[in-house]
């Protein structure tokens, strides 16, 4: 959530910069009148408890000195006002629920550095990255054995069974199989390791409670988007992000340990309900996908560097696979609820002509700390919000389709990066020889 006291203290400051998310000043004002109503309840409510402990205090004293009249008189009026501090105690209830719920729908106050900007059409390049590229050749011009649709190169192998996941799970669930499995498998084996360095290796659950979900803000927003298993009050996680951020939740954290690094390997699960038709073959737009994810509890301080080190580790490992690769800048309007800054990492698909994001590197401020109250002690002082870092290192099912389009042989046969080939058995080439029996 957004700072309620910084929004008190400086309303034009606030107002402005959620404006550049397309915010409407009328939500702030609003919100400012619900949160002076609330503290105007709770000083009325305040001073009726005050009232009624003086009463205690002089009935006390009036049964003390045997004046039973005034003690009776004293008794009444107790009560009278300890049912209106009740009553009054109830709507100030009332009124923080109203000024919480506002501010769970809030999105964060973008950075400065954001550039502005409506939506995804407004986002920044700020460079590109391929193959030869630091030699000077130019971008690759793919041949035509590689301008094949991963979905066609999938099932020619038969590594990727989009019906037979359609059969299991419903559509946009895919089935890996064989080698097309096992490459999965080595991709996320490869960044765990590269990450082993710096970030702790966390195997968190795959479902999250509610209270979970909302430290991250992808509730109650974005309930849509999320598969929720109600008799349990669960919901699949959509991202490693969601338990790793409230590993700590409720914790005041040593400063020492700062930044506190950890990464998770996880399956994903994401409806996509505003999908609408849109890239659903294949694995362009997917309900399940594993994915590697970075993540750092910091200080304000620090969080620059470790946002950096997170995009630095998912660009090494993008040019470690040598696919081709761009980096967008996010604009205002195209920040997700939660962030203040974010990265976007693209990379490019020759069979299907596309640039496919494949990791998202964002900076939360305190916006995320805030709801799941995870503090440290600056100094040894007061304790105050950290600060919170997440990306992906990599998402992979698109990652998988960029591989096998990109290194598609004349042949039909797709040869793999050598990094990859200590997490393949050596065997770096999938073929059809080498592709598990199809239907028969």
């Amino acid at each position: 959530m957004i700072d309620l006291a910084q929004l008190r203290r400086e309303p034009e400051l606030v107002t402005s910069a959620l404006g550049r998310r397309g915010v409407p000043a009328q939500v702030l004002h609003e919100l400012l009148a619900l949160d002076a109503a609330h503290r105007s309840l709770l000083q009325e409510a305040e001073a009726l408890r005050a009232r009624v402990k003086e009463l205690s205090r002089q009935v006390a004293d009036a049964r003390k000195s045997g004046d039973l009249t005034l003690t009776e008189t004293l008794q009444g009026e107790s009560r009278s006002v300890g049912e209106s501090e009740r009553a009054l105690s109830q709507a100030v209830d009332e009124a923080a629920a109203q000024v919480r719920a506002v501010l769970l729908d809030i999105p964060n106050i973008p950075s400065d550095a954001a550039p502005d900007g409506a939506g995804p059409e407004d986002n920044v390049e700020l460079r590109q990255w391929w193959p030869g590229m630091d030699q000077g050749q130019p971008f690759p011009s793919f041949a035509d054995h590689q301008r094949v649709a991963h979905w066609d190169i999938g099932t020619e192998l038969g590594i990727l069974d989009m019906e037979a996941g359609a059969k299991l799970a419903g559509s946009m669930f895919p089935l890996f199989r064989g080698a097309g499995s096992r490459l999965l498998r080595a991709l996320s084996s490869l960044a765990l390791d590269q990450h082993s360095d710096a970030y702790e290796e966390i195997r968190p659950p795959t479902f999250a409670l509610t209270e979970t979900m909302t430290s991250t803000g992808h509730l109650p927003k974005n309930s849509d988007d999320m598969y929720a298993i109600e008799r349990d009050d669960l919901w699949a996680i959509p991202t490693a992000e969601v338990p790793l951020t409230s590993m700590h939740r409720g914790e005041i954290l040593n400063e020492a340990l700062l930044p506190i690094r950890m990464t998770a390997l996880t399956a994903c699960f994401r409806r996509e309900a505003g999908a609408a038709g849109r890239d659903t073959r294949g694995l362009l737009r997917v309900h399940e996908f594993d994915k590697v994810e970075l993540f750092a509890y910091c200080t304000p301080e620090q969080a620059e560097a470790a946002q950096a080190d997170i995009l630095a580790r998912a660009e090494a490992l993008l040019r470690a696979l040598g696919l081709a690769y761009r980096v967008l800048d996010l604009c205002a309007g195209d920040l997700g609820t939660s962030s203040a800054r974010t990265f976007d990492l693209e990379v490019y698909t020759p069979g299907v002509d596309r640039w496919l994001e494949v990791s998202s590197v964002s900076w939360f401020r305190d916006y995320q700390s805030r709801r799941a109250n995870v503090r440290y002690r600056p100094g040894g002082g007061s304790p105050t919000l950290v600060h919170t870092v997440n990306g992906s290192a990599l998402a992979w099912a698109r990652i998988w389709a960029a591989l096998v389009e990109t290194y598609r042989q004349a042949d039909g046969s797709v040869e793999l990066p050598a990094v990859l080939g200590g997490y393949l058995g050596g065997r770096t080439t999938i073929s059809r020889a080498y592709a598990p029996t199809s239907k028969r």
